[in-house]
C-alpha cells in the first residue's frame, strides 16, 4: 500500500465547557455537504459517562476544509432525560433516508442503543426505533461508524455487553464489568424492526479482563462474515462465520498485534479492496510515554487488502509518542480517495480521547 497525499483538513480541539470531542462519522448530504457526526462532551468531565451530546460539522468542498466553528446538535441527552449520548453511525439506507445510530447511556450503567432517520439532511426527522430488543439488562458498547451493511440489504450492529447490574458494591452503587461478549442485533427490513439474530461469542480459552471488547464486522468475498474484537490479549482476536451468521468459530488471536485499542476494517465500494486501521503493537522496546493516558495507542497505521484476509505492510498515519490515536472512522469518496477521522490528545487536551483530528488521504 501506498499514499499519495495525506492531509490534516480538520481539528475539533477541546476548550472551556467543552473538554471532549471523539468518536465520529461521516456522510454526504442532499444539499452536496459532508457532514461528520461526533460526541461532543459539555460541561467539565470528559469522561466516558459525562456529559455528552450529538452533534455535527460540515465540510462544503469535498472534505478539503471544515467549518469547526460552527456545530449543528443532532442528538441532545436531556431528550431521553439522561447525560450521556454518544458513538455515532451515519449511513445513507435502503431508502434513502439518513440514519443516525447513536449509544444512549442510562444511569446504573445500562444502555441503548437507537437509530435515528433523516430525509434528506437534519432537518427532516422521520423517527427512531431501538435496536437492542434484548430482554436482559446490561451495559452495551458500539464503537463509532461500526454499524454493518451486507449484501443481501441486512444491517448488523455489532455489540459488546459488559455486566453490570448484577456486580452492586457494598453502599449499593453497581460496578462496571471490563469483561465483555459479543451479540449481534440484525434489521433485514431496513432497519424498521431489529432482532438479536445471532450467536453470542465470547473468549473461551485464556484468561483475560477485557473479554471481547468493541466488536466490528465486515463481509469478505463469497459472503463470509468476519469480526473482529479488541483484547488485552496483545491481539485483536477473530472470528468468521461460513453461513450468514448462524454458526461462528471460537475467537482467536488474528494477525493484528494491537493493545486494548479499537480496530476499524472498511471496504472501499468503488475499488472493493478493504482498508484495516489500528495500532499495532511497536516492534521495539522501551518507548518515550505520553504524560497522559494514551493506552499504548501508538501509532496509528493502515493496511490494504484485496479480499480483506491477506493485508500489505501497513502504513504509518500518525506516530507522535507524546499522543494517542484511536476510534477511527473511514469514509471512500471515490476509488482513491477517502476521508478518515480519529482521537489524537495528547497533554494539551489532557488525554488522547479529547481531540479530534480529520485527514483526507489519496492513495498511490
Amino acid at each position: 500500500m501506498k499514499i499519495q497525499h495525506s492531509v490534516i483538513t480538520g481539528e475539533l480541539k477541546p476548550g472551556p465547557g467543552n473538554p471532549r470531542n471523539s468518536e465520529g462519522s461521516f456522510l454526504p448530504i442532499s444539499d452536496g455537504r459532508i457532514a461528520f457526526a461526533y460526541s461532543r462532551y459539555h460541561a467539565d468531565s470528559a469522561d466516558d459517562h459525562a456529559d455528552c451530546d450529538i452533534c455535527a460539522v460540515y465540510s462544503y468542498d469535498n472534505g478539503e476544509t471544515w467549518d469547526t466553528e460552527n456545530y449543528v446538535t443532532l442528538v441532545k441527552a436531556e431528550e431521553y432525560g439522561e447525560k450521556n449520548v454518544m458513538s455515532v453511525t451515519l449511513a445513507r439506507m435502503d431508502n434513502g433516508d439518513i440514519g443516525l445510530y447513536y449509544l444512549l447511556k442510562h444511569v446504573g450503567i445500562t444502555s441503548d442503543y437507537i437509530l435515528r432517520r433523516y430525509g434528506g439532511d437534519f432537518s427532516n426527522p422521520l423517527g427512531e426505533v431501538k435496536c437492542l430488543p434484548c430482554g436482559f439488562p446490561g451495559y452495551f458498547v458500539v464503537n463509532n461508524d461500526r454499524v454493518a451493511h451486507l449484501a443481501d440489504g441486512t444491517w448488523v450492529v455489532p455489540a459488546a455487553k459488559h455486566p453490570s447490574s448484577i456486580h452492586l458494591l457494598e453502599d449499593g452503587s453497581q460496578r462496571y464489568d471490563g469483561r465483555g461478549t459479543v451479540h449481534f442485533f440484525v434489521s433485514r427490513d431496513d432497519g424498521r424492526t431489529w432482532q438479536q439474530s445471532w450467536p453470542m461469542l465470547q473468549l473461551t480459552d485464556s484468561y483475560s479482563n477485557s473479554g471481547l471488547q468493541e466488536p466490528g464486522l465486515i463481509q469478505l468475498p463469497g459472503g463470509t462474515l468476519y469480526c473482529y474484537c479488541r483484547t488485552d490479549r496483545m491481539y485483536q482476536y477473530e472470528t468468521v462465520s461460513i453461513d450468514n451468521g448462524e454458526h461462528w468459530f471460537n475467537p482467536q488471536p488474528s494477525r493484528f498485534t494491537s493493545p486494548c485499542s479499537p480496530m476499524l476494517i472498511r471496504q472501499n465500494p468503488y475499488s472493493g479492496k478493504y482498508y484495516a486501521v489500528w495500532n499495532p503493537v511497536p516492534e521495539y522496546m522501551m518507548r518515550e510515554k505520553s504524560p497522559v493516558w494514551t493506552g499504548g495507542r501508538n501509532p496509528l497505521v493502515m493496511a490494504e487488502s484485496d479480499d480483506g484476509v491477506y493485508f500489505s505492510a501497513p502504513v504509518v498515519l500518525e506516530e507522535d509518542p507524546t499522543r494517542g490515536f484511536c476510534y477511527p472512522a473511514m469514509y471512500f469518496l471515490d476509488e482513491k480517495n477517502l476521508l478518515i477521522s480519529y482521537c489524537s490528545g495528547g497533554t494539551p487536551e489532557g488525554g488522547c480521547l479529547n481531540k479530534t483530528t480529520l485527514r483526507k488521504i489519496t492513495l498511490a
